[in-house]
């Protein structure tokens, strides 16, 4: 034995068993550390929602998350008494906070030591301002193309029309637009009122975080037909009776109301009436009706009084032959 030892051959065989061996146990060793224990598992419960608490009566905080997602690892019954029970609960206390902004740690409380907990996000970054409300005027809006072509929006009205406003003072100090938006199908002919929520805008255009108060108002539309005032013209047609000179044609009415569909009322530049001659026989004033141009559906006026300044000529009929031949006898007298 004493020779096997000190033969140095025999000892590096041992030395590299030895260390084999220890290799190979540190190694499984690791292994096992690595794995979870065969009850442990992990859950992730999604959505919880995060509990605030800070002074909502005077202050307004923005930037908390709704929600978070909590992870949980360990035993396996613990793990899922956790997930169905949902007893527990994640929360932010902000009471002892200053206005202004802070990044905040997100807690938790109600679950059982024995589980790992991980929360998703872990600190969030909040800001905390004064708490105002500010009474603004509601804009009522409507898209014009869901008007019928001949038609036009006279005018829209909300009630109330104004709502108050809640939020973080410098979200209020950034409203440009407080807007109430009504819709509707197509082709609308008639006035109409539809209830409509209110919503507050940015200059941007993007919507804001606020409360408000009354949340939607009626708004009524009233809708008219499409109308546009043009001048009228006085055009003679056909000829005066004979011994009859039309001096001069007037009317009191310079101009007239036009519907119609938009496209067509807004190419028009005048309404004429046509006054035919030959019924002017003698100096007075005549009715004669407009003459609609293709499109117009009315006019405000549909027969214009013209009146009539003439010169009228006594006409003398021409004397017959008969009246005028004269005959002649010559008697033959003897001498």
């Amino acid at each position: 034995m004493d020779k096997m030892i000190d033969n140095p051959r025999i000892l590096r065989i041992i030395s590299l068993f030895l260390a084999c061996l220890f290799f190979f146990s540190v190694r499984t060793e690791l292994a096992n550390n690595e794995k979870p224990a065969a009850n442990e598992i992990v859950e992730v419960i999604r959505d919880v929602p995060l509990e605030v608490f800070y002074d909502d009566e005077s202050l307004i905080v923005t930037g908390l998350p709704k929600t978070v997602n909590v992870t949980i690892k360990g035993p396996q019954t613990f793990v899922l008494s956790a997930k169905y029970a949902r007893d527990f609960s994640v929360f932010v206390d902000l009471n002892h906070l200053l206005m202004g902004e802070h990044k905040v740690e997100l807690k938790y409380e109600n679950i059982s030591e024995k589980l790992e907990v991980t929360l998703d996000p872990p600190t969030v970054d909040v800001k905390i301002e004064e708490k105002i409300t500010q009474e603004f005027r509601v804009d009522p809006e409507m898209n014009h193309r869901l008007i019928d072509e001949g038609y036009v929006i006279k005018g829209k009205t909300a009630k109330p029309t104004t709502v108050f406003v809640t939020g973080a003072k410098s979200t209020i100090e950034s409203i440009s637009y407080v807007k109430a938006t009504v819709t509707g199908e197509k082709g609308i002919k008639e006035s109409f009122s539809q209830e409509a929520a209110v919503k507050v805008l940015d200059r941007d255009l993007n919507k804001l975080d606020v409360i408000i108060e009354p949340g939607t108002v009626n708004v009524q539309v009233d809708i008219a037909a499409y109308s546009r005032e043009l001048p009228l013209a006085i055009v003679q047609t056909g000829t005066a009776p004979e011994g009859v000179t039309i001096n001069e044609l007037t009317t009191d009415v310079k101009k007239v109301e036009v519907f119609g569909k938009k496209s067509i009322i807004d190419v028009l530049s005048e309404i004429i009436v046509e006054v035919d001659l030959a019924k002017i026989t003698e100096a007075k004033t005549y009715e004669f009706e407009v003459k609609l141009p293709e499109g117009v559906t009315k006019v405000t006026e549909q027969k214009i009084k013209v009146k009539a300044d003439v010169t009228k000529v006594e006409v003398v009929p021409p004397v017959s032959s008969e009246e005028t031949d004269t005959t002649v006898i010559i008697e033959d007298i003897d001498s």
